[in-house]
């Protein structure tokens, strides 16, 4: 039984009567209870293209319809309104008792097919049971649109969950892409994984109160999520506290590298972020996700002055007059010295890991966008495109143009 203190019980279901006889109209019209029936007669009509008109008007939940009408005969009108408003119920009240009608009339999903003259108790029956269909969808929906809401309040917690299982490695390919549907996410490998540590944590004493480096960590995801917020992502922390954001847009690498220099600004701790591609396959985000982590603890044995040295490349690599003396003073260190330091803690010199981090953003770019190849060489770092193509290809084996056409870099 219906729930008779329900919105949808006290609802007002609207009714059009469609014949081009008023007295049949008026015999409809004042052979029912309508208010007792909860229902209301919205509008009449004379002919079927008045009908349309009007149905449309009043938005009617039930068309009582006569077939043969001018204009428009009942059965255009029926496909009409079936196809405007596929909710409605509809009744036949005809003098024709032909199978033909009959057929189409289930075509259309006529609800009842009553002969003229129509029997008042025929009609209040027929009536009643239309509108129960009508309360228990109405209810049915409310059901749903609740269900929904509380899903859509709960996305962001079943989005963490989900992401840590999935970094797990315990979900095959295709539940991946199932749950990735299910949680309105971008059905494919994230294009980033990103990882942010609070410095405080790897300490062998951590001097923080748990609760103060929750409070810690809960900012600076406030942090990630405000400098990402332009860019479908996941951010949540693996069972160690580390901060893992999955972002489905190469664009998001230099706001992401805005995080650690914003953190140590506004909540004057540090921390370590590491920024890693994803793969093409959603499967092996788990691999990648490793390969992060692994990058991320190393960064803790870096010193604050490479630490620094390398956001600040990061930050500026798009600058062509960027060199190691300009970035030294910036830094108030020895251009010898901060050399020396790269070299020993990287593994690498100023150039060529100034170099790497340009090429690797204008891959994302070429692969990314349709800036031409002059632009892309621009926005990295690099005054002219045959020094870009030069630099691309010692470092890749291929031009851009070949890689923006599908060839694979050689030393990733």
């Amino acid at each position: 039984m219906l729930n008779q203190f329900s919105p949808a019980s006290a609802h007002r279901w609207k009714v059009l009567i469609a014949d081009d006889e008023f007295i049949i109209r008026e015999g409809i019209r004042e052979s029912v209870d309508w208010e007792k029936l909860r229902l209301q007669v919205a509008a009449e009509a004379e002919d079927g293209e008045e009908a349309l008109e009007l149905a449309l008007r009043h938005g009617i939940d039930i068309l009582l319809v006569d077939l043969n009408m001018p204009i428009m005969d009942g059965i255009e009108l029926m496909k009409h309104v079936r196809e405007e408003l596929p909710d409605c119920k509809i009744v036949i009240i005809t003098g024709h008792d032909e199978f033909t009608y009959a057929q189409t009339a289930i075509r259309l999903q006529v609800k009842d097919y009553i002969l003229k003259p129509a029997n008042p108790a025929q009609l209040e029956k027929v009536l009643r049971q239309v509108r129960d269909e009508l309360e228990a969808e109405a209810i049915q929906q409310e059901h749903l649109q609740t269900a929904s809401r509380q899903i859509s309040k709960s996305y962001p917690l079943l989005r963490e969950r989900f992401c840590q299982e999935w970094m797990d490695g315990s979900m095959t390919g295709e539940e991946i892409v199932e749950q990735l549907s299910f949680l309105q996410l971008p059905v494919t490998a994230p294009a980033l994984l990103g990882m942010i540590r609070l410095r405080e944590a790897a300490a062998p004493q951590p001097l923080m109160k748990e609760s103060e480096r929750q409070l810690y960590l809960f900012a600076i995801e406030n942090i990630a999520a405000e400098l990402l917020a332009p860019y479908p992502k996941v951010i949540f922390r693996d069972p160690f506290g580390v901060i893992v954001v999955l972002l489905w847009s190469f664009s998001a690498d230099a706001d992401f590298h805005q995080i650690e220099s914003s953190v140590r600004t506004y909540l004057k701790v540090a921390v370590d972020v590491h920024l890693t591609e994803g793969d093409n396959d959603v499967a092996a985000m788990p691999a990648v996700f490793r390969k992060c982590k692994s990058a991320v603890l190393k960064e803790t044995a870096v010193s604050p002055l490479v630490r620094r040295a390398k956001q600040y490349m990061l930050e500026h690599y798009g600058d062509c007059t960027l060199t190691l003396e300009s970035m030294a003073q910036q830094l108030q260190s020895s251009p010898v010295y901060l050399s020396r330091m790269i070299k020993q803690e990287l593994d690498t010199s100023f150039n060529s890991y100034l170099t790497q981090i340009r090429i690797r953003r204008a891959s994302q770019l070429l692969n990314g966008t349709d800036l031409t190849i002059a632009e892309i060489a621009r926005q990295v770092g690099y005054e002219t495109q045959h020094y870009f193509s030069t630099a691309f290809k010692r470092t890749t084996g291929i031009s851009p143009l070949q890689y923006r056409k599908g060839g694979a870099a050689q030393d990733e």
